[in-house]
Protein backbone atom coordinates (compact mmCIF):
# COMPACT_ATOMS: atom_id res chain seq x y z
CA UNK A 1 0.00 0.00 0.00
CA UNK A 2 1.65 3.37 -1.10
CA UNK A 3 2.84 5.28 1.99
CA UNK A 4 0.50 8.30 1.15
CA UNK A 5 -2.63 6.07 1.87
CA UNK A 6 -0.94 4.80 4.86
CA UNK A 7 -0.50 8.31 6.35
CA UNK A 8 -3.96 9.91 5.26
CA UNK A 9 -6.06 9.27 7.78
CA UNK A 10 -10.43 9.71 7.52
CA UNK A 11 -11.21 13.24 6.42
CA UNK A 12 -14.01 14.90 8.48
CA UNK A 13 -15.37 18.53 7.14
CA UNK A 14 -15.28 21.22 9.89
CA UNK A 15 -17.79 24.61 10.77
CA UNK A 16 -15.45 27.58 10.86
CA UNK A 17 -18.65 30.15 11.52
CA UNK A 18 -19.14 32.90 10.38
CA UNK A 19 -15.68 34.49 9.61
CA UNK A 20 -17.34 38.43 8.64
CA UNK A 21 -20.29 40.21 7.91
CA UNK A 22 -22.40 38.81 5.09
CA UNK A 23 -24.60 41.41 3.14
CA UNK A 24 -27.54 40.36 0.84
CA UNK A 25 -26.99 40.85 -2.82
CA UNK A 26 -29.84 43.28 -4.11
CA UNK A 27 -29.60 44.44 -7.52
CA UNK A 28 -33.03 45.84 -9.19
CA UNK A 29 -33.89 44.92 -12.59
CA UNK A 30 -32.66 47.71 -15.38
CA UNK A 31 -35.67 47.93 -16.81
CA UNK A 32 -36.98 49.12 -13.51
CA UNK A 33 -33.99 51.78 -12.93
CA UNK A 34 -35.09 52.75 -16.18
CA UNK A 35 -38.63 53.57 -15.74
CA UNK A 36 -38.35 54.81 -12.19
CA UNK A 37 -36.08 57.59 -14.10
CA UNK A 38 -38.13 58.25 -17.05
CA UNK A 39 -41.36 58.68 -14.84
CA UNK A 40 -39.44 61.23 -12.52
CA UNK A 41 -38.11 63.52 -15.30
CA UNK A 42 -41.49 63.91 -16.50
CA UNK A 43 -42.70 64.15 -13.37
CA UNK A 44 -40.02 66.87 -12.68
CA UNK A 45 -41.18 68.30 -16.53
CA UNK A 46 -37.44 67.64 -17.39
CA UNK A 47 -39.19 65.48 -20.49
CA UNK A 48 -41.31 68.21 -22.12
CA UNK A 49 -38.00 70.59 -21.22
CA UNK A 50 -35.88 68.01 -23.01
CA UNK A 51 -38.45 67.40 -26.03
CA UNK A 52 -39.22 71.57 -26.26
CA UNK A 53 -35.37 71.72 -27.01
CA UNK A 54 -35.18 68.90 -29.49
CA UNK A 55 -38.28 70.69 -31.08
CA UNK A 56 -36.28 74.18 -31.22
CA UNK A 57 -33.34 72.17 -32.41
CA UNK A 58 -34.91 70.91 -35.51
CA UNK A 59 -36.61 73.50 -36.27
CA UNK A 60 -33.37 75.76 -36.49
CA UNK A 61 -31.24 73.06 -38.31
CA UNK A 62 -34.76 72.93 -41.13
CA UNK A 63 -34.71 76.23 -41.28
CA UNK A 64 -30.75 76.87 -41.75
CA UNK A 65 -29.01 73.80 -42.28
CA UNK A 66 -25.04 73.12 -41.15
CA UNK A 67 -23.26 75.30 -43.73
CA UNK A 68 -21.22 73.01 -46.04
CA UNK A 69 -17.48 73.21 -44.79
CA UNK A 70 -14.63 74.09 -46.57
CA UNK A 71 -16.05 75.72 -49.17
CA UNK A 72 -14.59 79.45 -49.98
CA UNK A 73 -15.44 82.53 -52.38
CA UNK A 74 -14.01 82.39 -55.25
CA UNK A 75 -10.83 84.17 -55.67
CA UNK A 76 -9.56 82.68 -59.01
CA UNK A 77 -12.05 81.47 -62.01
CA UNK A 78 -11.51 77.54 -62.46
CA UNK A 79 -13.16 75.48 -65.40
CA UNK A 80 -12.89 71.75 -65.73
CA UNK A 81 -15.29 68.64 -67.44
CA UNK A 82 -16.62 66.37 -65.53
CA UNK A 83 -17.51 62.84 -66.50
CA UNK A 84 -20.93 61.59 -65.03
CA UNK A 85 -20.29 57.99 -66.79
CA UNK A 86 -20.82 55.18 -63.79
CA UNK A 87 -19.37 51.30 -63.81
CA UNK A 88 -22.75 49.41 -62.64
CA UNK A 89 -21.57 46.63 -59.83
CA UNK A 90 -24.82 44.99 -60.49
CA UNK A 91 -27.08 43.45 -63.59
CA UNK A 92 -29.90 46.53 -63.88
CA UNK A 93 -32.95 44.81 -65.13
CA UNK A 94 -36.79 45.73 -65.99
CA UNK A 95 -40.35 45.06 -64.49
CA UNK A 96 -40.08 41.47 -66.31
CA UNK A 97 -37.16 40.70 -65.37
CA UNK A 98 -35.58 41.55 -68.86
CA UNK A 99 -31.58 42.63 -68.51
CA UNK A 100 -31.23 46.34 -69.43
CA UNK A 101 -27.56 46.75 -68.45
CA UNK A 102 -25.21 44.11 -67.26
CA UNK A 103 -22.87 44.13 -64.48
CA UNK A 104 -19.88 45.88 -65.10
CA UNK A 105 -21.49 47.88 -67.93
CA UNK A 106 -20.20 51.84 -68.18
CA UNK A 107 -23.49 53.96 -68.52
CA UNK A 108 -23.43 57.84 -69.29
CA UNK A 109 -27.00 58.94 -67.62
CA UNK A 110 -26.37 61.83 -69.75
CA UNK A 111 -27.05 59.25 -72.75
CA UNK A 112 -30.55 59.05 -71.52
CA UNK A 113 -31.11 61.74 -69.40
CA UNK A 114 -30.09 65.36 -69.79
CA UNK A 115 -29.39 68.23 -67.63
CA UNK A 116 -32.26 70.09 -68.37
CA UNK A 117 -31.66 73.42 -66.02
CA UNK A 118 -27.77 74.56 -64.64
CA UNK A 119 -26.84 74.07 -61.06
CA UNK A 120 -26.11 77.08 -59.48
CA UNK A 121 -23.96 76.62 -55.93
CA UNK A 122 -23.44 79.67 -53.86
CA UNK A 123 -23.49 81.16 -50.24
CA UNK A 124 -26.91 82.71 -49.57
CA UNK A 125 -25.31 84.72 -47.00
CA UNK A 126 -23.56 86.59 -49.67
CA UNK A 127 -25.64 89.31 -51.40
CA UNK A 128 -23.08 89.37 -54.63
CA UNK A 129 -23.94 85.93 -54.97
CA UNK A 130 -27.49 85.44 -53.88
CA UNK A 131 -28.02 88.29 -56.56
CA UNK A 132 -25.70 86.41 -58.95
CA UNK A 133 -28.04 83.68 -58.51
CA UNK A 134 -30.83 85.11 -59.17
CA UNK A 135 -29.61 86.95 -62.29
CA UNK A 136 -29.08 83.47 -64.17
CA UNK A 137 -31.69 81.46 -65.98
CA UNK A 138 -35.12 81.29 -63.88
CA UNK A 139 -34.78 77.62 -64.71
CA UNK A 140 -31.59 77.34 -63.19
CA UNK A 141 -31.50 75.12 -59.70
CA UNK A 142 -30.69 77.15 -57.18
CA UNK A 143 -28.66 74.90 -54.30
CA UNK A 144 -27.35 77.00 -51.14
CA UNK A 145 -24.17 76.28 -49.62
CA UNK A 146 -25.31 78.39 -46.95
CA UNK A 147 -28.01 80.20 -46.12
CA UNK A 148 -31.57 79.59 -44.99
CA UNK A 149 -33.43 78.37 -47.88
CA UNK A 150 -36.83 78.33 -45.99
CA UNK A 151 -36.34 82.47 -45.38
CA UNK A 152 -35.20 82.77 -49.27
CA UNK A 153 -38.37 81.05 -51.02
CA UNK A 154 -40.61 82.89 -48.84
CA UNK A 155 -39.18 85.85 -49.55
CA UNK A 156 -37.87 85.83 -53.48
CA UNK A 157 -40.88 83.16 -54.50
CA UNK A 158 -38.16 80.80 -55.74
CA UNK A 159 -37.48 77.45 -54.97
CA UNK A 160 -34.21 77.08 -53.22
CA UNK A 161 -32.31 74.08 -52.50
CA UNK A 162 -29.63 73.14 -49.64
CA UNK A 163 -26.00 70.62 -50.49
CA UNK A 164 -26.79 69.04 -47.36
CA UNK A 165 -23.64 67.74 -45.91
CA UNK A 166 -21.71 69.22 -48.89
CA UNK A 167 -22.47 65.46 -50.93
CA UNK A 168 -23.49 67.66 -54.47
CA UNK A 169 -20.30 70.14 -54.07
CA UNK A 170 -17.97 67.47 -53.54
CA UNK A 171 -19.14 64.81 -55.88
CA UNK A 172 -18.09 68.09 -58.71
CA UNK A 173 -14.77 68.73 -56.48
CA UNK A 174 -16.31 72.12 -56.16
CA UNK A 175 -13.91 74.33 -53.21
CA UNK A 176 -15.23 77.62 -54.30
CA UNK A 177 -18.53 79.33 -54.68
CA UNK A 178 -20.06 80.79 -56.67
CA UNK A 179 -19.84 77.79 -59.23
CA UNK A 180 -22.03 76.33 -61.84
CA UNK A 181 -22.64 73.00 -63.38
CA UNK A 182 -23.98 72.60 -66.84
CA UNK A 183 -24.10 69.80 -69.57
CA UNK A 184 -22.26 69.81 -72.15
CA UNK A 185 -22.63 67.27 -74.96
CA UNK A 186 -21.27 63.66 -72.71
CA UNK A 187 -20.26 65.77 -69.84
CA UNK A 188 -20.88 67.97 -67.48
CA UNK A 189 -19.28 71.76 -67.29
CA UNK A 190 -18.24 72.64 -64.05
CA UNK A 191 -16.66 76.86 -63.50
CA UNK A 192 -16.05 78.15 -60.30
CA UNK A 193 -16.85 81.95 -60.84
CA UNK A 194 -15.16 84.92 -59.43
CA UNK A 195 -17.50 88.00 -58.86
CA UNK A 196 -16.66 92.03 -58.66
CA UNK A 197 -15.89 92.62 -55.18
CA UNK A 198 -18.92 94.93 -53.75
CA UNK A 199 -17.51 98.73 -52.38
CA UNK A 200 -16.71 98.83 -49.11
CA UNK A 201 -16.39 94.96 -48.95
CA UNK A 202 -13.10 93.14 -46.88
CA UNK A 203 -11.37 91.16 -49.65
Amino acid sequence: MPLALVLAGPVQARDYGQQGTVFPLIERDLLQQIHARLLAMEQSGETARLNEELKRRTVARVERPEPVAGLVRAQAARQWSFDPTITLETDIRGAKGELIHARGTRVNPLDSVELRADLLFFDGDDPDQLAWALRQSPGAKLILVRGAPLQLMKARQRRFYFDQGGKLSTHFAIRAVPARVRQQGRLLEVSEIVLPQAKGARP
